[in-house]
């Protein structure tokens, strides 16, 4: 599934089809995600970005198609093999998850409960190492209603992070955040891509962290059913020539601005949005 000098592809999605019952949303989707890239799914409301993540991961199961991680087919495994290859998976829902009655330790510390024979003194200590690595260091013991939004959104990076995953996904990441605050979890989700060189796929209609962080994307349309470009964010609002995928990526007063990017600050590991 790959050819020389390519990056090997982590996910391969083939002819994909997403339908509830006869409603067809999305046919023949083909794209590859490969080794240390973020992955842009995006599109406009409606046109299945979430539900092609689902379908990812294996809540929803595709009327057609097959979704391969590395060269095993994730459709046709079995439950057992399945959960074996989401060991590999983290995943950051759009509005975070956090359990509110545990703290932030306690919610990071759920998957190493579950799926590894650490010791609870170890649990806790990768859970606040975890914390630490998303600038949360002195927030342990806090629970979610007490520290903000965007600081609700880098524990649940935490949490998705809590296994070492191999593919990070994000379900609409900037989702409730201000830009400001937006712009510093895209930071922080490149610097962690840099650092520990894990693949991002995420799911987003925000233009200026399309623009500012995609290495590669597929735009789904929702009247065509199906993705009518793929390739670099940057690259396609050059040369494509698509007017809909023009229309996408220079939509309202963003579209210039989004082009050069958000600015760049410096690390923010350590800050607290």
């Amino acid at each position: 599934m790959t050819t020389s000098g390519e990056k090997p592809a982590v996910i391969t999605v083939r002819d994909l089809t997403l339908a509830f019952g006869d409603f067809v949303l999305m046919r023949g989707l083909d794209f590859e995600v490969r080794e240390g890239d973020v992955f842009i799914i995006m599109g406009g409301s409606g046109s299945g970005k979430s539900v092609l993540l689902r379908h990812m991961v294996g809540l929803l199961e595709p009327a057609h198609g097959e979704v391969f991680y590395r060269d095993r087919s994730f459709t046709q495994a079995t439950p057992e093999e399945r959960n074996q290859m989401l060991r590999r998976v983290g995943i950051l829902y759009q509005r975070n998850a956090l359990w509110s009655s545990m703290t932030l330790t306690e919610n990071v510390s759920l998957p190493l409960q579950e799926y590894t024979d650490l010791s609870d003194a170890d649990v806790r200590e990768v859970a606040r190492l975890k914390l630490a690595l998303v600038g949360l260091r002195g927030f342990e013991d806090y629970l979610p209603s007490q520290i903000s939004g965007g600081m609700q959104k880098r524990a649940a990076l935490a949490r998705a992070m809590a296994l070492d995953p191999e593919v990070l996904f994000f379900d609409e990441p900037s989702s409730g955040l201000d830009p400001v605050t937006s712009r510093r979890l895209d930071e922080l989700m490149l610097e962690l891509r840099d650092s520990l060189g894990t693949t991002l796929v995420v799911v987003s209609h925000d233009l200026a962290s399309i623009l500012s962080i995609g290495d590669d994307s597929i735009l789904l349309d929702i009247e065509a059913r199906t993705a009518i470009a793929s390739g670099h964010p940057r690259e396609l609002l050059a040369h494509s020539r698509d007017p809909r995928v023009r229309r996408f990526l220079t939509r309202g007063a963003e579209g210039p601005a989004a082009a050069n990017g958000p600015g760049r600050e410096g690390p923010t590991m350590g800050r607290t949005p």
